[in-house]
């Protein structure tokens, strides 16, 4: 249940600390007295977007804070671990702050949360029930939701969005496939005659820098070789070669075995030397001979680099290796085309099958509506009867529908209100008085379902009086029984029935204006349901029939 509210800075309030109570509280107070204001703020722990103009003062943030008893909500539990939102198994406190910048920051548990996260956790602690939100009662939304609650349809839910999805999922990779296929099919004839151009260019890996450097070679042959014939002559030559001039050392070193050490082993490096110089020379040798000067090679390396060249250009590649990786690829595409039937088939056995399972969790899903919607159908009826709706009927139809997120059903609720009428859709036939009674009804009918702590009312009864606002008084007091009820009223009938009753005013300092909530007392909410009864002259009368009020609560 909602413990405690703190709310500061917001607003008109400069500082609110309530707490709250088990059972049936009611909010009371004039008309503009703030009663909107609070709910304001507490819809900031809801997810409602945060507006700077609500921050009073501009030195200081708006703080709102919820404190919630949570000791027996399995359900939240295993949302917040499953969401790794710290836990707290007595208490779980909400919180929101608003800098005067317009920075929004949110708590759970005093660990900063993602305003999405806040919202998830919220929305398992508190309903809050707006005027506006009477008009809900009319949605598909809506109505299959509260079908989906009777049934305890939150599991199957769960399993059969994520086989729904599955199947989304199957249907759009067979979608993908056949668009690429037909694109392929479209390309089919172009992409094989490019695949025959390169085929027959006959590629291979790094085939075009050594067509390049034989063809640089020859290009500078003749350079090429005036520069081999100087090195090979430089190297061994009988006048004065390296190979001679190492010999001619080798043999002066004969007579200088007196001064030279056995362990320098001059004559041994000596030859090492001559023996590699001879092995180069050879070598240079070797290739001058190879190097021809056959006007017909350059032409055909021409040919082929220019060959390499222009398909490149054609295909916006970079070089060769570049067109055979392109090559493998229209390989592989036309592969992949020749056996694109397997592959489609393939798909559409795994659509089919993730349909037929997703149908399968529909229709359980759909079997448990029909149950729920037959059983709640009669006992809404029922339960509105006694709020001025005696000749209601209501009916609500559970028609099959094309697969979504939702399952495989539409939800309507038909009702007349009237005899002889006929079963019409709820929105296009409800007063806003009728929508607000048959609100409650649904809402006391599926409290013990809503597994929340707390749900609040905003002027749920507005529109009715005398009997009927005595009936929706007993019957949120009989909510009260399963779940912490707060409602705001302006009628004594509601306001009699709560267990505990606030009052929220206005009050001037000499500045400005500030919004207040007080617990009454016994005394204080006779007086105050006085009020309520006879305006602003409290009589004997008025207080004798609040007394009456408050002692058959």
């Amino acid at each position: 249940m909602l413990e405690s509210l703190h709310i500061s800075n917001y607003a008109l309030i400069d500082l609110i600390d309530i707490r709250f109570h088990e059972g049936f509280n009611v909010i009371t107070g004039e008309t503009g007295a703030g009663k909107s204001i609070i709910l304001g703020a507490l819809s900031l722990l809801l997810g409602s977007r945060a507006d700077t103009r609500v921050v009073t003062n501009p030195d200081a943030k708006s703080v709102i804070e919820a404190v919630f008893t949570v000791d027996d909500y399995p359900s939240l539990k295993d949302f917040c671990i499953r969401e790794d939102i710290e836990w707290d198994d007595e208490r779980c406190i909400l919180r929101r702050e608003i800098s005067p910048a317009g920075r929004s920051r949110a708590f759970v548990n005093d660990s900063p949360v993602p305003l999405a996260k806040l919202r998830e956790v919220s929305l398992h602690l508190i309903d809050i029930h707006s005027q506006h939100q009477n008009q809900l009662l009319a949605t598909p939304e809506f109505q299959l939701d509260v079908i989906d609650t009777l049934a305890s349809n939150s599991v199957r839910l769960r399993e059969y969005r994520l086989r729904f999805n599955a199947f989304r999922e199957a249907v759009k990779r067979l979608k993908i496939m056949k668009a690429k296929i037909e694109r392929a099919r479209e390309d089919e004839e172009f992409t094989r005659y490019q695949l025959e151009q390169l085929d027959d260019l006959n590629l291979q890996p790094g085939e075009q820098p050594e067509l390049e450097r034989e063809r640089d070679v020859l290009n500078n042959l003749g350079a090429i070789k005036s520069a081999l014939s100087k090195a090979i002559s430089t190297l061994d030559s009988d006048e004065g070669g390296a190979l001679r001039m190492v010999e001619l050392a080798s043999e002066a070193c004969e007579d200088l075995d007196e001064v030279l050490d056995a362990s320098d082993d001059i004559s041994g490096r000596l030859e090492s030397v001559r023996i590699e110089i001879s092995d180069i020379a050879s070598t240079l040798s070797a290739i001058d001979e190879n190097l021809g000067a056959d006007p017909s090679t350059l032409d055909a390396i021409e040919e082929r680099l220019s060959s390499i060249y222009s398909l490149c250009h054609k295909h916006h590649l970079p070089d060769a290796d570049a067109l055979i990786e392109f090559r493998d690829g229209l390989r592989d595409k036309l592969r992949a085309l020749d056996s694109s039937g397997d592959a489609i088939e393939e798909l559409e056995r795994d659509a089919r099958r993730a349909k037929a399972l997703a149908k399968e969790s529909a229709m359980e899903i759909s079997a448990a509506r029909k149950e729920a919607a037959e059983k709640f159908g009669k006992r809404l009826a029922e339960v509105a009867m006694p709020l001025g709706m005696k000749n209601l009927r209501c009916e609500i139809r559970v028609s099959p529908a094309d697969m979504s997120a939702t399952g495989m059903d539409e939800v309507e609720f038909m009702v007349a209100f009237n005899k002889n009428q006929p079963l019409m859709p709820v929105g296009a036939t409800a007063s806003g008085g009728e929508i607000s009674r048959l609100m409650l009804s649904i809402k006391s009918i599926i409290a013990s379902s809503m597994q929340l702590p707390s749900i609040i009312f905003d002027e749920i009864d507005t529109g009715v009086s005398g009997d009927v606002a005595n009936r929706m008084g007993a019957m949120m007091l009989d909510i009260s029984k399963n779940i912490q009820v707060t409602t705001i009223t302006h009628l004594p009938q509601v306001a009699s029935k709560g267990a505990h009753q606030y009052r929220v005013y206005k009050e001037d300092d000499e500045n400005s204006t500030h919004t207040r909530i007080a617990l009454l007392s016994e005394e204080e909410r006779i007086r105050s349901i006085a009020a309520m009864l006879g305006g602003s002259e409290i009589d004997d009368a008025a207080i004798a029939a609040a007394k009456s009020l408050l002692a058959h609560r």
